[in-house]
């Protein structure tokens, strides 16, 4: 009896300790509850909300609209899908697709290793060394691209850029960097790689001063080097930051547009042409605004398929 009676209280316990199952009404009204408590915070998110919904949510829903149409000023026509086979049809739209690819490709591990390296050789440095050499790397994220694209502009000038100039003392003839389609794209490229990628160097230095002292005296009483406490340790505890940066980073460089536009107009002859210019171009150059609503959304897709990709391939594991 006394087991039957421990039985029966350990399942009514059971029971207790199970929490019921409320209603969908219920839990709205609960929500709306908390809503009414904290409705002064509410109050403060408004004008960031209503700012969001303006210039962020609506025109992308109005762009995802507008893809199926063709837009024209007495009234729109919907044509289907119409815009996107015209736009995996464009031969211009694959050279910028084929561009901008090359581009990511070269200047996103390139941008990643460098602000790797250079946080490492800053970190161990002492605090004001530090502080100086983050405030000189990242200078160039603050100054406006538009500057920096005039400077790099006439750093390729045919005929007198610093580095025609620079080839003259060799006896070497000057480049024509920014004027033919063989080294237009690369010079852009070059440009990218030697701006600093600021915010990588300050993330990673970040990202070093939390990892603990304990591992790295572990690893040199076995025996480890800088090197091997480098690869094995600071490397992998780095891998969350290293996923951010590398979509950050990805995202950036499909995006790339300002150097486009300040130096070369995406000539010769579409050498330089990306996705963001070429939509800019159809868009504002050739008013088709359904097709460039197409082309930017067909540029979501590829952005969120590779961010997805890195993901998976950069997540970190616990």
């Amino acid at each position: 009896m006394e087991g039957n009676k421990t039985l029966a209280s350990t399942t009514v316990s059971n029971r207790d300790l199970k929490p019921p199952n409320k209603p969908i009404y219920q839990m709205k009204r609960n929500i709306w509850k908390e809503m009414k408590k904290n409705y002064s915070s509410y109050l403060f998110l408004l004008p960031k909300l209503v700012l969001f919904s303006l210039f962020i949510a609506f025109p992308v829903v109005w762009a995802l609209v507008l893809s199926f149409q063709e837009y024209r000023v007495n009234g729109s026509i919907f044509i289907g899908l119409d815009n996107y086979i015209s736009v995996f049809k464009s031969e211009a739209f694959m050279i910028a697709l084929k561009n901008t690819a090359l581009f990511t490709a070269v200047t996103v591990p390139f941008n990643i290793i460098s602000a790797l390296v250079v946080a490492s050789l800053i970190f161990p440095l002492g605090k004001i060394s530090q502080n100086f050499f983050r405030s000189a790397f990242y200078l160039p994220t603050v100054t406006s691209m538009v500057i920096i694209a005039m400077v790099w502009r006439w750093m390729y000038n045919y005929d007198f850029g610093l580095f025609n100039h620079i080839l003259g003392w060799f006896g070497i003839e000057s480049i024509n960097w920014l004027g033919q389609s063989s080294t237009a794209l690369w010079a852009l490229i070059i440009m990218q790689c030697l701006i600093p990628f600021g915010v990588g160097i300050i993330m990673y230095l970040a990202s070093m001063g939390a990892i603990s002292n304990t591992l790295y005296e572990a690893a040199t009483i076995d025996g480890a080097g800088a090197i091997k406490k480098w690869f094995y340790i600071t490397i992998p505890l780095l891998k969350p930051t290293t996923l951010y940066l590398v979509l950050l980073s990805t995202i950036g460089s499909f995006q790339v547009f300002t150097q486009i536009i300040m130096m070369t107009g995406g000539g010769p002859d579409n050498a330089t042409e990306t996705l963001v210019h070429l939509i800019y171009k159809t868009g504002f150059r050739d008013f088709e605004f359904g097709l460039a609503a197409a082309q930017s959304v067909v540029l979501f897709l590829i952005i969120l398929v590779f961010s997805v990709i890195q993901f998976r391939m950069l997540r970190h594991d616990e």
